[in-house]
């Protein structure tokens, strides 16, 4: 089998990388006021420059800016949506791992306007990020248009603003197809759309709290596949689209658990997209029956490799998973990356710079030796 030459590739990743310290001290003083913007700007673009430099020393055929301009993977994104905006009122997403648990509190979001594109999100990060790769294509994750209904529901919906909720998924979906179509514009040819609901929703525990909310837990799914392909519908002549879906990656801490069964058949056979990262780090995922779902032409990016520890997994643990896969989904549908990003808040995961490097070392190395 030869190397891929249209995303995913053979060896990728989910996109988000550690910030570097002098990354975090400049945002710090950002916020204190002692740096001005173009001075945290400077060192966001040093700092993007080092870690394509990163990816495209390592030998991947796709880079990312490492989400370096962001603080979080997806609100940076939603807040920038056109009627959208932060509330009052404080949302507390509860996380656990093997030492304990932990919780991530921030803003909640409120859609009191048409929801909108003002303006092209990330228009400036993805521009500079095409002028700085040499050898790799230029991706850019943004959070799926499930995320900015799954965090509050339709609790978070003005009913004077969408007194027929039908026009809130329309307006949804067709803001993010102009937004796909702006990217596609600046040229962009790898888009990653972010999406923990679709692994959430596999936990009974997350179902019971839709249903609690009002919201229908057992479709939920469906209406988020049908939304996604909406937005993707016009997407630009030679764009190639993926999905990457976890149960949550804060500071190596989780919040979902449960295998892909509950969605695997609609998410597999019916969303319109290129490819499928997923997490199978551990046995949270469940196991790879989920992928005889997979219909030939999509391709499959196992995540293998955590992102939580900083321990290595063995080349030959690695190559036994694949096999163990390719027995549901064939093996040229196959690719390998990280489980999820290292950094997807700006806190980081619980690894060093040098587990982050060894980790990708060893997907590039493992994807070479597997696939050629």
């Amino acid at each position: 089998m030869s190397q891929r030459q249209s995303p995913p590739f053979r060896a990728d990743h989910v996109g988000s990388f550690l910030r570097p310290a002098e990354l975090l001290a400049a945002r710090r003083d950002a916020a204190d006021g002692r740096l001005d913007a173009e001075g945290l700007r400077a060192v966001e673009d040093r700092s993007i420059r080092d870690v394509v430099a990163l990816q495209e020393g390592l030998g991947f055929q796709s880079a990312t800016d490492g989400e370096f301009r962001r603080t979080s993977w997806h609100m940076d994104f939603i807040y920038q949506l056109g009627g959208v905006r932060r509330s009052d009122e404080q949302l507390e997403v509860a996380f656990k791992n093997a030492e304990g648990t932990t919780s991530f509190t921030s803003a909640a979001l409120k859609i009191d306007g048409p929801v909108r594109i003002d303006q092209t999100i990330f228009a400036d990060a993805f521009t500079f990020l095409r002028d700085t790769v040499t050898t790799a294509l230029p991706k850019i994750t943004i959070p799926s248009p499930s995320m900015v209904h799954y965090r509050g529901g339709m609790a978070a919906i003005d009913p004077s603003i969408y007194p027929d909720v039908e026009e809130f998924w329309n307006d949804l979906s067709a803001a993010y197809a102009e937004e796909i179509r702006r990217l596609g514009a600046l040229g962009c040819r790898y888009l990653q759309l972010d999406d923990t609901s679709l692994a959430y929703l596999n936990d009974p525990a997350q179902r019971e709290m839709i249903a609690a909310r009002g919201d229908d837990a057992e479709h939920q799914h469906l209406r988020y596949i049908r939304q996604i392909n909406a937005a993707l519908a016009g997407r630009p002549e030679g764009m190639a689209v993926t999905t990457h879906s976890c149960r949550g990656n804060f500071q190596s801490f989780w919040a979902a658990e449960g295998g892909y069964d509950f969605v695997a058949e609609a998410l597999f056979s019916e969303l319109n997209v290129d490819g499928f990262f997923l997490e199978y780090d551990d046995s949270r995922s469940g196991d790879f029956s989920p992928l005889r779902f997979v219909p030939p032409g999509k391709m499959v990016v196992l995540g293998l490799v955590t992102t939580k520890r900083g321990d290595l997994e063995s080349k030959d643990e690695l190559k036994r998973r694949i096999d163990e896969a390719s027995q549901f989904v064939p093996l040229d549908q196959i690719c390998l990356s990280t489980q999820c990003g290292f950094s997807s808040t700006v806190e980081g995961n619980s690894i060093t710079y040098a587990d982050q490097v060894a980790k990708l070392r060893l997907v590039k190395e493992t994807a070479d030796e597997v696939w050629g």
